[in-house]
This record gives structure tokens, C-alpha cells and sequence, in this order.
């Protein structure tokens, strides 16, 4: 007597043979065991910003603790911890190295990415970033008031906002707003809330735009010709 698994099997290609005879070409069936599966290896190429060595100036001391780094200088304290794709190996000429602890495309995106933190957390506590804001319109103004900064910004009310720990803001001719520290993705942060209550509007260039930043002009609309 056959086992329902060899009956199922033999119907199974009884009935394709038939459906391939019927619609005019042939069917053929695979057992699964001889089914294989190709394994191919993913290959990743060295980062070229990750490679490059970090230069540590003599006013920035660095402490290493397994896979956390303490950055110290005249400006500020940084520190953060690093995943476990990438090492940190400090070399006796004073440069700092990221490396990848393993081959994998993950380590790959990692090594570029750490390598920028780190540079940026150097450069921060020794020389500090800076992010310039400029005011454009009528009635546009930014003033100080103590750690608060006000701005008029053609709201029925005054913008007031807190100035982040770390940060230091400076407002120039009331239209011009510099943001500096030692930690650039605060200033980051900050400016951006800043920009975010007005942004540029692309027909008169009203708004809070950057200093930097170029704003595309739109035409306006056009009256209808008589």
C-alpha cells in the first residue's frame, strides 16, 4: 500500500503532466532536496572619510575606556560611546584612529559615520562651531534677554525662546543671530528651532533663512491682462 505522501507526490505530477499537455508545454517537477541555494560574500570597501587619521591638538585630552571615549578641552566636555563594529586606537604620533572591528556593510557605514563624531567632538572642544541666522522683513527683530531670546517675527505676540546649557547666542544689529559652542549638533538643533518658526518664503525672501543659505525666488503671479 503507498503512503500518502508517494500517492500526493504521484498526483501531484499527474496532474501537471496533464496541465502541460493540455496548454501545450511541459511541466517539470523538483524534489526539494535538490533544490541549492547560491551563498555569495558581501565585499566592503574601506571608507575613505573613515580611514583618515584624527589629528588630537596638545589642548584636548582623550580617555579611553573600552568602547566609550571622554573628549576634554579649553571649551568643553564631551564624551560618547561607540557600537561594537568600530574601535578606537590612539597612536604615539597623537592621531586618533577609527577602525572596523568587523567586515560587515553595517561596520562599513558605521566607520565613516564615528569618524566624523569624533572629529567634530576634537574640533568642538578646541575651537568651538558657530551657525549664522539672518532676519529678513519688516518688523523682523531678535533681541536678548538674559539667557531668553526674543523674536519679532510678525506673530501676534513675541517668540521667546530658552538658550540651551553649553551654547552661547549673540544678536548683531538686531537681524543677525550667531549661535556658538562646543557641541555641534546642539547648535545644530537650535538653530534649526530657530529658522523653524519662520522659514524663507521663495517670493519676497521673507523669514529666518541662514547666513549661507541660498533662498530659490519664485515669480509671482501675474495680473490679468486687460
Amino acid at each position: 500500500m503507498a503512503s500518502p505522501i508517494t500517492s500526493s507526490f504521484q498526483t501531484s505530477n499527474l496532474r501537471s503532466a496533464f496541465l502541460g499537455e493540455r496548454r501545450g508545454f511541459t511541466v517539470y517537477s523538483v524534489p526539494a532536496a535538490h533544490v541549492g541555494f547560491l551563498k555569495k560574500t558581501v565585499e566592503c570597501k574601506e571608507s575613505r572619510i573613515g580611514k583618515q587619521p584624527i589629528e588630537v591638538p596638545t589642548n584636548v585630552t582623550l580617555k579611553l575606556e573600552g568602547q566609550a571615549l571622554e573628549v576634554k578641552g579649553p571649551l568643553g566636555q564631551l564624551s560618547m560611546t561607540y557600537p561594537r563594529e568600530v574601535l578606537l586606537e590612539k597612536e604615539e604620533s597623537g592621531f586618533l584612529r577609527v577602525k572596523k572591528a568587523m567586515e560587515t556593510r553595517r561596520a562599513n557605514q558605521m566607520h565613516g559615520l564615528f569618524r566624523t563624531l569624533t572629529d567634530n567632538m576634537v574640533v568642538g572642544v578646541s575651537k568651538g562651531f558657530e551657525k549664522r541666522l539672518q532676519l529678513v522683513g519688516v518688523g523682523y527683530r531678535a533681541t536678548l534677554e538674559g539667557r531668553i531670546l526674543v523674536l519679532s517675527l510678525g506673530f501676534s505676540h513675541p517668540v521667546r525662546m530658552d538658550i540651551p546649557d553649553g551654547i552661547q547666542v549673540k544678536v548683531e544689529e538686531n537681524t543677525r543671530i550667531i549661535v556658538s559652542g562646543y557641541d555641534k549638533s546642539v547648535i545644530g538643533q537650535f538653530a534649526a528651532s530657530i529658522r523653524k518658526w519662520r522659514p524663507p518664503e521663495p517670493y519676497k525672501g521673507k523669514g529666518v533663512k541662514y547666513a549661507d543659505e541660498i533662498v530659490r525666488r519664485k515669480e509671482g503671479k501675474a495680473g490679468k491682462k486687460k
